[in-house]
């Protein structure tokens, strides 16, 4: 068995004394982990950074096999987030939340394409944030547990006041439809639309809501796992800065 294709370094763990097993994330072949052999040492070091993108063999003598990875560096990410704690956090959290969301071996083009494009604005700390905000909105749609926004699940229509989301169907509500409930509701920031200015508390908003899907249905579907903690870190870092301003 031998595929070739190009990936994302999402996680390393060493195995044995100079080996390595990591986990990439590639256009056709899905979220897909394999042995480096020498990937412990340190020539394999500056290649294996977690956002790095690589050149991949893969080869196994079975399918069902964990096999072997030939690597060769296309682009490193490390600069980015070397002296950027806040990018770093931005990174250690896609990569994360790839590896805690995406079943092995099952391609999602679509994610792979959003994730390769948003880790390419690590530290462009300006867009980043809202840039993050919908790819999570953009995981949940192809894991099949996208938001419906377009129009308020109470009355029926395209409204301007659309404000929340509904926790049990994932629909917008406006202000009017939500009524005495609105405090029971998500928020539904402009941000979350793709209007509107889009300031660090906004996107903080926005990710509450993403935050409860991912927590309460897609975890919830996957046996109840708890989310990784690298989400909450960089929310933190997400909430510090906004403090500042």
């Amino acid at each position: 068995m031998e595929w070739r294709d190009q990936g994302i370094l999402l996680a390393v763990r060493k195995h044995g004394e100079s080996a390595a097993i990591i986990d990439v994330l590639t256009p056709e072949h899905g979220r897909h982990a394999g042995l480096v052999r020498g990937g412990a040492g340190r020539r394999m070091a500056p290649v294996l950074q977690p956002g790095a993108q690589l050149d991949l063999i893969w080869r196994a003598r079975l399918e069902d096999h964990i096999g072997t990875f030939k690597v060769e560096p296309l682009r490193s990410r490390s600069a980015a987030v070397m002296s950027d704690r806040f990018a770093l956090a931005g990174l250690n959290a896609v990569t994360a939340l790839v590896v805690f969301a995406l079943p092995e071996r099952e391609a999602f083009a679509p994610i792979y394409a959003r994730t390769e494009a948003l880790l390419d604005l690590l530290g462009q700390g300006a867009l980043w944030p809202l840039a993050y905000l919908h790819w999570e909105l953009a995981l949940l749609e192809e894991l099949g547990f996208g938001l419906d926004l377009s129009a308020c699940t109470v009355l029926g229509d395209a409204a301007e006041d659309l404000s929340f989301v509904s926790p049990r169907s994932g629909r917008a509500v406006s202000k009017a439809g939500a009524g005495a409930w609105a405090e029971r509701l998500l928020p539904l920031p402009e941000c979350l639309l793709g209007r509107g200015a889009a300031e660090d508390v906004d996107v903080l908003a926005g990710l509450k809501t993403t935050g409860y899907f991912l927590e309460n249905h897609l975890a919830a579907e996957l046996g109840g796992k708890p989310l990784p903690e690298a989400r909450a870190r960089f929310l933190a870092r997400l909430s510090a800065r906004a403090a500042e301003v």
